[in-house]
């Protein structure tokens, strides 16, 4: 008997109109009056999916930018050459992700899952090895249904055996995509997708390598109602170690605009998110499009920086070797790095917000905060919080550093970013003084 399937949300624009009107009242969704308490920093999970990726992940992955036309061999190894040269990859941007369309239409006389040899001549352990001879981790995608978005070979029937193989080619990170997911007579489709997934992140244990598990089902519950999408979201971080929130970022081919929309509606659905985050298990809000964009520089800063401060996985989707300067030193600000990475491992909260206007408070093991004062409409405006709201303890004084700019200041008790224009995000570390 033939069941429905799930079509991806977000592989075409035609998602990205309702993403705006769902976001356009400010972080409209509520959060769950109450969460699971965060772990220590550092702390073992003693259930669920081993915790592999303690600080949320980075490096690069191919769709945004090339999707399945312009994906092959040597498009991946000269990307990840990039990273490499341009000194991303000492910062952190390690692991590179082959999205979906890497493998032929039909699997092999095994029933083994065949490299496409048109794309990926050497095939796909050759494809890991070079990318562990440059000191990088391979990363790979699948889809937990019969079918991959792009309508190739899902894993349903084949979970131990693609593990199996993955492992065996030294993949080290397994994006699992959640199109075509059959719902079985007298299941809801929230019990089909999660016997999936479970059955994806147990062959993956199985194997005994360890391979970092981005889980997507959230992405496919995001407009079924609050209280459904977090216990989807609460159950994938039982599972793996980050999972897909929500709509795709946009691709490349989509105006600056619908761009920005994109990165905005994204950044309004994950902000919501943060009591659902805990230390080791990562809220993604999608790629970074920081590069050949046609952004502005306002706005790749942005989202950089908000993505920072909500403890978002940073993966790039750009053609490296094309960076300019400007996108270079974004993506490899090592300040904003270091709020993203910080090893308390907490998403920023939104403690302010008016209109288009949101303030988010992250607080880091040292017992400094980085403050982002994010202006998202369309004209200039002047933003301030007061030190308390934004969760700083009483002081005399209180020392800023704009980790974009470098510069140094003081404040008594309101933290101001005058002249914010529009898309443009300011992201101070600040450190009370006694």
């Amino acid at each position: 008997m033939s069941h429905p399937s799930v079509s991806r949300i977000g592989r075409t624009l035609a998602g990205l109109t309702a993403v705006t009107a769902c976001s356009a009242g400010l972080l409209s969704a509520t959060a769950p009056a109450s969460a699971a308490p965060s772990p220590a920093p550092g702390a073992r999970y003693e259930s669920g999916y081993p915790n592999l990726a303690p600080t949320p992940p980075m490096g690069w992955n191919n769709w945004s930018y090339y999707q399945c036309g312009g994906l092959n061999e040597q498009v991946v190894l000269d990307n990840a050459r990039a990273l490499v040269r341009s000194g991303l990859a000492h910062r952190g941007y390690r692991t590179v992700t082959i999205d979906d369309c890497w493998m032929a239409k039909q699997r092999g006389p095994q029933g083994e899952l065949v490299a496409d040899t048109a794309k990926f001549p050497h095939g796909m352990a050759h494809v890991g090895q070079e990318l562990h001879k440059m000191g990088l981790k391979f990363g790979i995608y699948e889809d937990v249904g019969t079918l991959t978005c792009g309508k190739y070979p899902g894993s349903l029937g084949h979970f131990e055996q693609d593990a199996k193989l993955f492992a065996s080619w030294g993949v080290d990170y397994l994006k699992a995509d959640g199109c075509n997911v059959p719902i079985p007579k007298g299941q809801t489709k929230e019990q089909a997708y999660r016997a999936l997934y479970t059955q994806q992140s147990r062959a993956l244990r199985a194997t005994g390598r360890p391979i970092t598990f981005s889980i997507s089902a959230p992405a496919y519950f995001q407009f079924s109602g609050d209280a459904l999408w977090h216990r989807v979201i609460k159950w994938s971080a039982e599972l793996g170690n980050l999972w897909r929130g929500g709509a795709d970022i946009a691709v490349q081919q989509s105006t600056p605009a619908a761009k920005w929309a994109s990165i905005s509606g994204n950044f309004r659905y994950n902000a919501n998110l943060a009591e659902l985050q805990r230390p080791g298990r990562w809220n993604d809000p999608d790629f970074l499009l920081v590069g050949d964009s046609g952004l502005s520089r306002d706005e790749m800063q942005s989202q950089m920086s908000l993505w920072a401060v909500m403890a978002a996985p940073l993966i790039s989707s750009t053609d490296l070797g094309r960076l300019s300067p400007q996108a270079q030193s974004i993506l490899g600000n090592r300040e904003v790095i270091a709020v993203d990475q910080d090893p308390l491992g907490v998403q920023g909260h939104i403690v302010q917000q008016d209109g288009d206007a949101a303030v988010l408070s992250k607080p880091l093991r040292n017992g400094d905060r980085a403050i982002a004062l994010f202006n998202g409409g369309s004209t200039a405006r002047t933003l301030s919080i007061r030190a308390a709201a934004a969760g700083l303890p009483a002081a005399d004084s209180y020392r800023l550093r704009d980790l974009v700019t470098g510069r140094n200041g003081r404040t008594a008790r309101t933290l101001i970013a005058r002249n914010v224009p529009p898309h443009a995000t300011v992201l101070y570390r600040v450190r009370a003084e006694r």
